[in-house]
């Protein structure tokens, strides 16, 4: 898939809001329904997801991820329907660039070396 090939980041004053890494926790913490286990996944350490998630939730206007500490009941941690948006709007905005730049990936990938 094109789309596969593109990696966009959108910047806000100097940080990645967003990107495929930070795409990809989101969907994790989606999954597991914790910023720890999403980590786990993703085999980063827990600090540098939180600081993730910590970067997306200081760039936009609205909250990306909740999170509720831990304790007897457990905490936990949700994508918010924002974040979800964002999701989506993130893969739509892949598959348009690829669509719109096709010939052009076309060129480059029938160029490159073959493993």
């Amino acid at each position: 898939m094109r789309d596969s090939l593109l990696k966009i980041r959108i910047s806000h004053e100097g940080k990645t809001a967003l990107g495929p890494g930070k795409i990809a926790l989101l969907q994790m913490i989606e999954q597991h329904g914790s910023i720890s286990a999403a980590a786990k996944q993703m085999q980063m350490s827990y600090r540098r997801a939180w600081e993730l998630v910590d970067v997306m939730n200081s760039c936009f206007d609205q909250v990306v991820v909740l999170s509720s500490t831990g304790g007897t009941h457990g905490g936990g941690a949700q994508v918010t329907e924002f974040g979800k948006s964002l999701i989506g709007a993130y893969q739509k905005l892949l598959q348009k660039s690829a669509q719109a730049a096709a010939d052009e990936l076309d060129l480059i990938t029938e160029h490159l070396k073959k493993a």
